[in-house]
């Protein structure tokens, strides 16, 4: 019954977190309590249900397969944060905009710096992809994400606000690299038990719930200031997301063009360099930048629930475009 509630969470992602969000912003203190340490337990729960899934035979594939990963991971940690600082860019041209611009700078480029989302290997399945390249892939910038993002935000964003980028390494390691470890080494001694197959099959519906709570808490905490500002900032904000996430797409697939990948792995890589772990860009939003910058946490949210959404329409497009062939 909760593998089959899980699988129904998974399939239902992306709708689940919308009415997440749209019955907390009529419910504000719904998810109050998702705040400070509880987000970041929340978001290590998600990222334990990752490592839960990982086995050796995932790892292998970066070193049997280290150029197409190189060149995943070169797309994905040059694409999105370059796209992200030319977008806010444009978009501080805008005079309603100009005000918040700050804040939506640091929010939308904290995006454009993380790793691969989790949910990129359900799209990548789900569109004929290559589900072996997306696990390398996520697993890859993941990895690598401790000392990039941190790195990359104070490249892009240290010119406009203090970017702790030693404590940014640290939180990153904590919610993301330690708990992916102890899934993997729970699923390396218990992987071959039944009830431990059982534990994994509920693991995508738990990563759903745990997404959907860290959404619900940020609509908490930016409820206020969207209401006094109006539906101005939330439109302009998710259309400047919208843009991140859909040139994302395209450019990752024009990588794999150039490089001559087929067509399981050019889809593949599409999906990983545009949709990221948002969560971790909003929990980086609330413990780093939400004091001085409360509106750094909206690019986040709305990219936490966009990323789901556009991720599935994108794999069934892909699904629909093969079956129309056939």
């Amino acid at each position: 019954m909760l593998s089959g509630i899980s699988r129904i969470l998974s399939q239902k992602a992306s709708i689940f977190i919308i009415l997440t969000a749209i019955v907390t912003f009529f419910i504000p203190n719904l998810f109050g309590w998702v705040q400070g340490v509880t987000q970041t337990i929340i978001l290590g729960i998600i990222m334990l249900t990752m490592g839960l899934t990982l086995t050796p035979n995932d790892l292998k594939l970066l070193a049997q397969r280290p150029l197409d990963i190189f060149i995943g991971s070169l797309a994905q940690f040059t694409i999105m944060p370059l796209v992200a600082y030319t977008l806010t860019s444009v978009f501080s041209m805008i005079p309603a905009f100009a005000p918040y611009s700050t804040a939506m700078t640091i929010g939308i480029i904290l995006v454009g710096c993380c790793p691969g989302g989790v949910s990129s290997n359900i799209m990548s399945f789900l569109c004929g992809g290559d589900v072996a390249y997306s696990v390398g892939m996520t697993c890859a910038s993941t990895i690598m994400a401790p000392i990039l993002t941190p790195l990359l935000v104070l490249l892009l964003a240290g010119e406009k606000v203090d970017v702790d980028a030693v404590s940014m390494f640290q939180q990153i390691l904590i919610v993301t690299i330690i708990p992916i470890a102890i899934g993997f080494l729970l699923n390396m001694k218990l992987g071959h038990k039944p009830v431990f197959s059982k534990i994994q099959s509920c693991m995508p519906g738990v990563s759903v719930i745990s997404l959907a709570c860290i959404v619900g808490g940020v609509v908490y905490t930016v409820h206020d200031p969207l209401v006094e500002n109006g539906m101005f900032l939330f439109i302009i904000t998710f259309c400047m997301v919208f843009c991140h996430n859909t040139i994302g797409y395209l450019l990752g697939y024009t990588v794999g063009t150039i490089f001559n990948f087929n067509k399981a792995k050019k889809r593949t890589i599409s999906i990983e360099v545009g949709m990221q772990n948002a969560g971790l860009g909003t929990n980086l939003a609330m413990i780093f930048f939400v004091a001085n910058n409360p509106m750094s946490v909206v690019p986040c949210a709305i990219s936490c629930a966009w990323h789901s959404i556009s991720g599935t329409i994108l794999a069934n497009i892909f699904s629909a475009y093969d079956n129309r062939k056939k």
